[in-house]
C-alpha cells in the first residue's frame, strides 16, 4: 500500500496539482517564446510544419520562456505567491517558509530559482499529463478495436503477432504508471527544494525576531497598564471600604465621611472598568500598546479624588501642554505612587505635586513614614520597579526612599 500512496495518495495528488499550476503559469512565457522562435524556422510554423519543426519550435519556446520567468520572479511579490501555493500543495510544514515579499539580492535570487524550477518542471509534467493519457488509452484499446489496429497507430505499433496485440494492454498501463511516477518524483523534488529556496533568509529571520520583540513589548506594556490600573483600584477601594467600616463600627458615626468613601469607591470602580474595557478592546483587535490604554493627566483630579480626602494635589504649569504619551505615563506613575502609599503608609496624608513649567515634567509624592515597619508587598515591589521602568523608557529618572521623616518619590521626565 505504501507505493500506491506514494503515487496516488493525497499528498502526491496535491503535488501533481502544484506542477500543473506551474505549467499554467508558464503558458504566457511559452507563448512569448513561440513568437521569438517561430520566425527563425524555415519551414512553416509550429502547427503547419513537419514534426521536427513543431518539436523544435516548442523546445525553443520553452528555452526562451524559462529566462523570462526568472526575470519576472525577481520582483518582490513573486515570493508571497509562490509561498502560498507551496504551503497549500507541497506538503511542507508552513513554518519552513518565509513570509512577505523577498528583500535583498540573495532572497530574490533564491525566489527566482524556485519560480523557474516550478514553472519549468510544471510545464513538462503538464504537457505529459495532457498528451500521454489519451495515447495510453488508445494503446490499451488496440486489442479490442480492429479500426485502431488498422490505423497509423496500429502500424506504428507493428502488430504482426497476436502477443504483440495483447502486449499493448500492459504497455498502456505502464505509460500511465510511469506518468504518475514521474509526477510524484518531480513533486517530491520540489518539496525538498522549497524550504531551501523559499525559506527565510538572515534578513527575514532578523525582521521576524524584531516583530516578535515588538509584540512581546506590546504585551508587556499592556500587562503593566492593567497591573497599575487594577492594583490601584483594589488598593483604593480596600482603603476606602476599611475606613468606612471603622467609622461605622465606632461610637460616633460620621455619615458624611461614609458617603464620601462610598462615592470614591464608585468613581474608582467605574474608571477602572472603563480602562479594562479599552485594554481588552486593544487586545482583541491585536493592536499594540502604543495605542495607549489609560487616561492622561486630564483625569488626574478624578484619580486623586478617588484616592481619598487625605491626598492633596498641587499643579504648577499647564498639564494640557504635556505630550499625550508622556501624559499617559505620568498618570500611571502617580497612580502607582498612590497605590504604594495606600499599601504602606496606612492612610497617612499624601502630597502630590506636578511641575510642568520647565523642559522636564517633575512628579513628587511625599507621605510621612509610618510608625510601624512597612509591610512587605506580596508582588515583590513591582510597583516602584514599574515606575522606574516607565521613567527610563522616556529618558527620565526616578528615585524613591526616606527623606527626613517622610517617604519621597521623585520622577523627572524630559518633555
Amino acid at each position: 500500500m505504501r507505493p500506491v500512496r506514494a503515487l496516488f495518495g493525497q499528498r502526491a495528488r496535491l503535488r501533481w496539482l502544484h506542477l500543473i499550476l506551474g505549467g499554467a503559469l508558464f503558458m504566457p512565457f511559452w507563448m512569448v517564446g513561440t513568437l521569438v522562435t517561430g520566425p527563425l524556422l524555415d519551414e512553416g510554423g509550429m502547427f503547419t510544419g513537419g514534426l521536427g519543426t513543431q518539436l523544435g519550435t516548442q523546445l525553443g519556446a520553452y528555452a526562451v520562456g524559462l529566462p523570462l520567468a526568472a526575470v519576472v520572479a525577481l520582483f518582490p511579490l513573486a515570493r508571497p505567491m509562490s509561498v502560498a501555493a507551496a504551503r497549500t500543495l507541497c506538503g511542507v510544514p508552513a513554518d519552513r517558509f518565509a513570509d512577505g515579499p523577498a528583500r535583498g539580492r540573495e532572497a530574490r535570487a533564491r525566489t527566482a530559482g524556485w519560480f523557474t524550477l516550478h514553472l519549468g518542471a510544471g510545464a513538462l509534467v503538464s504537457g505529459a499529463t495532457l498528451a500521454l493519457p489519451p495515447f495510453a488509452v488508445a494503446v490499451l484499446a488496440l486489442p479490442f478495436s480492429p479500426g485502431l489496429r488498422e490505423s497509423e497507430l496500429g502500424r506504428f505499433w507493428g502488430l504482426d503477432a497476436v502477443w504483440l496485440i495483447w502486449g499493448a494492454v500492459p504497455a498502456g498501463l505502464l505509460m500511465l504508471l510511469a506518468l504518475a511516477a514521474v509526477a510524484a518524483a518531480t513533486g517530491a523534488l520540489l518539496a525538498r527544494q522549497a524550504p531551501r529556496l523559499l525559506g527565510p533568509s538572515p534578513a527575514d529571520r532578523l525582521a521576524a525576531a524584531e516583530r516578535r520583540a515588538a509584540e512581546a513589548e506590546a504585551r508587556n506594556r499592556l500587562a503593566r497598564e492593567l497591573h497599575d490600573s487594577v492594583g490601584h483600584a483594589l488598593s483604593a477601594v480596600t482603603l476606602q471600604a476599611g475606613a468606612a467600616r471603622r467609622v461605622l463600627d465606632g461610637d460616633r458615626t460620621d455619615l458624611e465621611f461614609v458617603r464620601e468613601a462610598l462615592t470614591a469607591i464608585e468613581e474608582t470602580t467605574r474608571r477602572t472598568v472603563g480602562e479594562l474595557d479599552r485594554a481588552l478592546g486593544l487586545l482583541r483587535r491585536g493592536e499594540g500598546a502604543e495605542e495607549g490604554v489609560g487616561p492622561g493627566l486630564d483625569a488626574l483630579e478624578a484619580l486623586v479624588r478617588g484616592a481619598g480626602p487625605r491626598v492633596a494635589l498641587t499643579v504648577d504649569g499647564a498639564l494640557g501642554a504635556v505630550p499625550e504619551a508622556l501624559s499617559r505615563e505620568a498618570y500611571r506613575i502617580v497612580q502607582e505612587g498612590l497605590t504604594n502609599a495606600a499599601r504602606h503608609a496606612g492612610g497617612a496624608p499624601v502630597a502630590v505635586r506636578l511641575d510642568a513649567r520647565t523642559e522636564e515634567l517633575e512628579i513628587t509624592m511625599e507621605n510621612p513614614l509610618p510608625d510601624r515597619p512597612p509591610v512587605t508587598r506580596p508582588d515583590g515591589g513591582r510597583g516602584l520597579h514599574g515606575i522606574a521602568e516607565r521613567a527610563r523608557l522616556l529618558g527620565g529618572t526616578a528615585t524613591a526612599g526616606p527623606v527626613g521623616g517622610a517617604w519621597r518619590l521623585a520622577v523627572r521626565i524630559p518633555r
